[in-house]
């Protein structure tokens, strides 16, 4: 098993799930295709056999027909998020969630697609039933980061049965972590960055318990602003410089995507709100000052499974006043799930010999022992 942030002695506030997953929220699945091909070498041309990149899918309620309340924001949006003009406008996310590289969304979009009508995954206009799936519209959702400093981007690797095969084997429970799926070529704060998922779970309404999930792709943030808990631990780590040769990209240029679910019975704009507490999680890591990031994110939530119809229907939904805490696990869940991806993440050699090293596990441990009198005294 690979390490998370919480075997390095990590400290982190709120009562995590089973998994510490977004999984921990039921039903919800998520699958990876990972491309890892070629050896590096000093030039990469688009048609060489080489790859470091992959396709994450999300399925809210798993692989059945579904349709979810979600919400969204971005704080910054030089990024791609497909499908997102209707979500506004109809509170609903209609299908699974990808995320891949830039100049992939479009192939992952249309597998999708096509996914959503073999497995009849969609609500039609016209007829159904199973030998006429009959016909609908929709919008699938496709997210991404940018991977090229380590992928071969320009030679478009990823194909239709690369996004089908994440469909076919997203499951529920643990969630595999680093150098994964959409985030296999990512980097994150000057180290290898990646996946990472983390979950809270709220128990602050009496005789309930719900769960809040993140699932992040981290390719954000720079190394000098990189800091846990107020210890500046870009600047604290020693070595592990990225050596990027021929090349010098601006600091912090990337993107993150996240998703948020929740079973907590949320309306739209509630989830838009727990959207917009996601920086505070990222930006308690030292990010969230680039303008060359695309930071987008998604939530929704798996209650209220009648509630897509064209009838009138009845939903259950919180207070407002109660949703406090759900803020808190948002920005615990996200803060955690970066660091998550950043400790499972493998060093990795790309493209036109670039490499980005895995942050290092015992200098983590070692500047946490340095600082160890700062948290006996909160």
């Amino acid at each position: 098993m690979k390490k998370r942030a919480r075997d390095l002695g990590i400290p982190f506030e709120g009562i995590c799930g089973v998994n510490n997953a977004i999984t921990d929220v039921e039903g919800v699945e998520v699958g990876y295709t990972t491309l890892i091909r070629g050896e590096s070498a000093k030039d990469t041309a688009p048609a060489d056999d080489f790859a470091r990149t992959g396709v994450t899918a999300v399925l809210p309620r798993g692989k059945s027909r579904s349709a979810v309340f979600a919400g969204r924001h971005d704080l910054n949006g030089n990024g791609e998020l497909t499908g997102t003009h209707w979500i506004d406008d109809s509170g609903f996310l209609h299908g699974p969630i990808m995320i891949t590289n830039t100049h992939s969304v479009g192939v992952v979009r249309e597998a999708a697609s096509k996914w959503m009508i073999e497995n009849n995954y969609f609500y039609p206009l016209i007829k159904d039933n199973k030998e006429v799936p009959g016909m609908a519209f929709f919008y699938p959702v496709v997210g991404e980061t940018f991977d090229g400093v380590l992928n071969n981007i320009n030679g478009f690797k990823i194909k239709e049965e690369h996004a089908l095969a994440a469909l076919e084997n997203a499951h529920g429970g643990p969630v595999e972590e680093g150098n994964v799926g959409g985030g296999t070529g990512m980097r994150c704060h000057g180290f290898k960055g990646g996946t990472g998922t983390s979950s809270r779970v709220v128990k602050d309404i009496p005789g309930k318990e719900y769960t809040v999930g993140v699932l992040v792709q981290a390719n954000h943030g720079t190394r000098d602003e990189f800091r846990i808990k107020g210890i500046p631990f870009g600047k604290e780590i020693a070595g592990f410089e990225q050596e990027l040769p021929g090349l010098a990209p601006k600091a912090g240029d990337g993107s993150i995507i996240v998703i948020v679910a929740t079973d907590a019975p949320m309306m739209p704009w509630q989830l838009s709100k727990m959207c917009k507490r996601v920086p505070l999680g990222i930006g308690s890591l030292g990010s969230g000052c680039q303008n060359g990031s695309g930071d987008i994110f998604l939530a929704f939530s798996t209650a209220n499974p009648g509630a897509f119809s064209k009838d009138t229907v009845t939903v259950e939904m919180l207070s407002d006043e109660q949703i406090d805490p759900f803020y808190r696990a948002v920005v615990q869940a996200v803060e955690e799930a970066i660091l998550n991806a950043m400790v499972a993440a493998e060093t990795m050699e790309g493209r036109n010999l670039n490499k980005t090293y895995a942050i290092p596990h015992d200098q983590i441990k070692a500047i946490l022992k340095k600082y160890e009198a700062l948290f006996k005294n909160c």
